[in-house]
């Protein structure tokens, strides 16, 4: 079968790799039909992203066909199409016994830590897999992506008509804004890219969009500052939007160190959260919301590339080419 594995920083390597064996046990096997590309993937490219080794199969927003179940799998069958849960969890650490899978011990995420969808075909266990009827293949890597907004959101405890501001509008902080406004949250937004920051206005219709946080800062501080750029200086400079008492969510991640300085924590008292991933019981929620139609990221600017223009296409997305926000690479 085809297989793309990133063998290092910058390169990508096609190969024929051996198929699948038949699945086991309370395992399925899948054709893969879309990738999303995710900052992950984009880091992991650059050379920048942590907890992440090479070569490595990318691939963990993932739309799949069912092909084959295997014994004592129920509620799935061949044709079906579904999103994946890229999260493999073990169950038995204390963050899974409290319910916060998200940030399992053990956790291994299927194309960061352990080979993902890049490939043709895949063995995954069912439990993992979320079945999916009324979305277009390109859109269920998604759900996955707002999986990551619902939980930032609702880790912040956010209450309507408390005053947010979400400083970067790529997916992440777009999926932010999505259930903000579904919390009935005053939002406002930062972003450098003029076309992202005017998407995030039009689209959401905000009345508060600023092209950089020295800008933002001269309005009224936010109870709720979510950031969600992984860039150093924006995170230590976050807090400078945040009201007396508030809460600053960290969204992004970066691999390097984070400097607060303490007077401005302590004076305001302020609450820092960071933000992992999310729970099995986010991503239905999120896949209920986006099939009722209550979540619509239909008009999101996205790029659907065929797998052969992947490795040409990759620097663009890296460099956040004017207009892109979100790509999805076709692997039908």
């Amino acid at each position: 079968m085809n297989t793309v594995t990133l063998e290092q920083p910058g390169r990508f390597a096609h190969s024929g790799t051996v198929l699948p064996t038949k699945p086991g046990p309370g395992e399925v096997l899948v054709r893969v039909t879309m990738v999303g590309i995710c900052g992950t993937d984009l880091h992991a490219f650059e050379g920048t992203q942590p907890f992440f080794s090479y070569p490595r199969v990318l691939g963990h927003e993932l739309a799949v066909e069912v092909i084959e179940t295997g014994d004592g799998v129920e509620g799935l069958k061949p044709g079906d199409q579904c999103a994946v849960n890229p999260y493999m969890t073990c169950g038995v650490c204390a963050a899974c016994i409290r319910g916060r899978s998200n940030c399992c011990a053990k956790m291994c995420v299927i194309g960061v830590h352990t080979d993902g969808g890049m490939r043709d075909r895949i063995l995954l266990p069912a439990k993992q897999m979320y079945k999916v009827e009324k979305l277009t293949p390109m859109l269920i890597p998604l759900v996955e992506t707002l999986g990551v907004g619902i939980h930032a959101v609702g880790r912040s405890g956010v209450q309507a008509g408390e005053r947010a501001i979400v400083v970067g509008a790529g997916p992440i902080g777009l999926s932010v804004i999505e259930f903000l406004k579904l919390a009935g949250a005053d939002i406002g937004v930062v972003e450098q890219m003029p076309e992202r920051l005017e998407f995030a206005a039009k689209h959401h219709g905000l009345k508060r969009f600023y092209p950089s946080q020295e800008e933002a800062k001269q309005e009224q501080a936010s109870m709720l500052v979510f950031d969600c750029t992984g860039n150093r200086g924006s995170m230590e400079n976050s807090i400078h939007l945040l009201e007396q008492g508030g809460r600053l969510v960290f969204v992004g991640l970066i691999n390097d160190q984070v400097s607060l300085f303490d007077p401005d924590l302590h004076r305001k008292e302020a609450t820092i959260l960071a933000s992992r991933n999310s729970t099995p019981a986010e991503h239905h929620r999120v896949l209920d919301l986006m099939e009722s139609g209550e979540i619509d990221v239909t008009g999101w600017p996205m790029e659907c590339a065929p797998r052969e223009k992947m490795q040409e296409r990759f620097p663009a997305w890296l460099h956040r080419e004017a207009g892109i926000v979100k790509a999805v690479v076709d692997w039908s």
